[in-house]
């Protein structure tokens, strides 16, 4: 016998806004005019709770009894009722039942409560096997959910196969470049095949051994184009201006950056023209003519800061103002709830790693034609009205969680967002600056890895971001979908303002593209990271999928071995999970190990090369 709880639980009907919304968008987006009424339920199944806790949490965990119903075990329905459930895939992350067990536990802490939820939904009317289908499609995006059946599961406790040992790629520094060639095809790599030369020419000639899967992996996030703005920094040559009304104000503009160029860069012959250069030109001949002096320089790039004086009480202090935005272009067109929450949630994290309380955000979109007909969505796409709307309840739900006021909300039309949809974040915040340290990471620092647990849910998020978007995209990149956690990122906040901790913090990265390879990986020229201690969302993570996995809400702190004992306490105080996982060495080499062994071993030097050197011409 099952020893699994079900309880559903539905809005009374004044309260069904979700319910009517799906009854609306079924009749007029989908034109099934034959349904009559919708029902939506939130299903929980629930594990490890003793009755006085359940009887406890069903009317103030899983129901608000005013606006709630609330049904143990089933609910009626009549049989000519279309019924169907959806749930997350196994690895992405629900909010809710995260929430509902933290909210059991305040129940009775001695208790680990297991659960899992679901929606069910109840379409009422006479539909063929073709408005069925239409409709499940509508309610299902198979990036992060599918459909479940109605049974209820012997134990919700899961158990996972044992990963393998790292794959070695035996042979591959001696490889010829057909079957390199082959190798690279079936990886699916973001890097190029110039890239994958690049780095067996480095294991033949200077490591004399071949690569773990981890360490190919590692250097397709660190040289993704999102985590090493590989576009940006290709050498533009032979460069031509087309005809047309703009022609000589572009060719002009260029003509003035080439005479700049010259004459920053005279007598280097390290720098070349490329789009990030031309974009960062104009700052730096400002910087060089002394009119950049209120900009803070560090090592530790988060966010762009200035230095700001402001006038606290009579008097006057010194501020730091920091600026970043964040554009989740792709996974937002897969996932839109996902990647528009975590497109602000991700644009927080930089400036919060650096100590900075974010205040003040705007978002800014573009999307084709939300009110074409479904029957018009390009193949492999959601319909751009899926996307315009969930990515909206996406990015509300985030910054009302966290608290953030967003003042500017910015939607541009246009036929060419049809193939992938713009989606930006930017934000603002603000610290003393005698809060904020920026030093040195020295040998012997331990880094520290603080906030929410490690998951599969955003592996290869940074190198799904930098591919090309096909029609198989939404069927094989669901692991790359990353689900923000509001409340966890709310905690570090309140952490990060206190200035006692912020003293204590000589340098941080967040979380965001890259996983523990890239966010400790940063930190510092020389590091020993031990996958081992990094706290997991559940068993069965390989060494790979420790080392890459973007799990959000989650901060990698240098600290001086003397402050450990000390930041883990207020860690504690804010109810953060925190955990030494690497320690700063000597030798300028990124080593990562799991299960005792080496899976990553390699120089800080050949990683800093952020792969060939890539030329186009424009």
């Amino acid at each position: 016998m099952s020893n699994v709880r079900r309880v559903y639980v539905e809005k009374k009907p004044a309260y069904a806004v979700h319910a009517k919304e799906l009854l609306a968008d079924i009749r007029g987006y989908l034109g099934i005019k034959t349904v009559d009424d919708v029902r939506v339920l939130v299903r929980y199944d629930v594990e490890n709770i003793s009755d006085e806790t359940y009887k406890k949490a069903l009317k103030t965990v899983f129901s608000e009894p005013p606006v709630d119903d609330i049904y143990e075990e089933e609910f009626s329905y009549d049989e000519a009722d279309t019924v169907f459930s959806v749930e997350y895939l196994p690895g992405q992350f629900d909010q809710r039942a995260d929430s509902a067990e933290q909210c059991v536990k305040l129940l009775n802490e001695n208790e680990e409560p297991v659960i899992r939820t679901a929606t069910t939904y109840v379409i009422k009317g006479e539909l063929s096997e073709e408005d069925k289908k239409a409709i499940t499609e509508h309610c299902i995006n198979p990036v992060d959910s599918r459909e479940t059946g109605f049974n209820k599961p012997e134990t919700l406790v899961q158990t996972f196969d044992e990963p393998d040992d790292v794959k070695i790629f035996d042979g591959f520094k001696d490889m010829e470049e057909a079957p390199l060639k082959e190798l690279y095809d079936s990886l699916d790599l973001a890097m190029t095949f110039k890239d994958f030369l690049h780095i067996q020419n480095y294991y033949k000639n200077e490591e004399n051994r071949d690569p773990s899967m981890t360490e190919i992996r590692v250097f397709d996030t660190y040289w993704s184009d999102h985590c090493r703005h590989t576009t940006f920094s290709t050498e533009l040559k032979n460069v031509e201006f087309e005809d047309g009304f703009y022609q000589k104000p572009i060719k002009d503009t260029y003509d003035k950056y080439l005479e700049t160029f010259d004459e920053l860069y005279n007598g280097r012959d390290d720098k070349f023209v490329c789009l990030m250069d031309i974009a960062l030109l104009a700052m730096k001949k400002l910087k060089k003519e002394g009119k950049l002096a209120d900009q803070e320089e560090s090592d530790e790039i988060n966010a762009c800061s200035i230095v700001v004086p402001v006038e606290i009480d009579g008097k006057t202090e010194e501020w730091l103002v920091s600026f970043k935005n964040e554009t989740h272009n792709h996974p937002t067109e897969i996932e839109p709830f996902g990647g528009a929450a975590t497109c602000l949630g991700g644009a927080i994290r930089d400036p919060l790693s650096g100590r900075s309380y974010v205040y003040q955000a705007m978002r800014v979109t573009g999307a084709a034609d939300p009110t074409a007909h479904i029957k018009d969505t390009m193949p492999g796409k959601l319909p751009q009205r899926k996307i315009v709307t969930e990515s909206a309840h996406g990015y509300s739900s985030y910054g009302n969680q966290i608290g953030l006021a967003t003042g500017l909300v910015d939607e541009v039309y246009h036929p060419n967002y049809v193939a992938k949809r713009l989606e930006i974040g930017a934000v603002m915040g603000a610290a003393p600056r005698r809060a904020v340290k920026r030093l040195n990471s020295d040998p012997g620092d331990i880094i520290v890895l603080l906030g929410g647990r490690t998951g599969r849910d955003g592996c290869g998020g940074a190198t799904g971001s930098s591919k090309a978007h096909t029609t198989e995209s939404l069927d094989t990149c669901g692991a790359e979908v990353q689900k923000g956690n509001a409340p966890t990122e709310r905690k570090l906040q309140r952490l990060f303002r206190r200035e006692e901790v912020s003293a204590l913090i000589k340098k941080c990265n967040d979380f965001g593209a890259g996983g523990v390879s890239v966010a400790i990986g940063e930190l510092a020229d020389g590091l020993q990271i031990d996958l081992d201690k990094v706290p997991k969302k559940y068993a069965g993570l390989d060494g790979t999928e420790l080392a890459i996995s973007e799990s959000q809400e989650r901060m990698a702190v240098v600290l001086d071995p003397k402050d450990v004992d000390q930041f883990m306490k207020y860690a504690e105080e804010e109810n953060l999970e925190a955990t030494k996982v690497a320690v700063v060495t000597e030798e300028p080499r990124l080593v990562i190990s799991w299960r005792g062994k080496e899976v990553v071993n390699v120089s800080r030097a050949f990683l800093d090369t952020n792969g060939a050197h890539q030329e186009n011409d424009v």
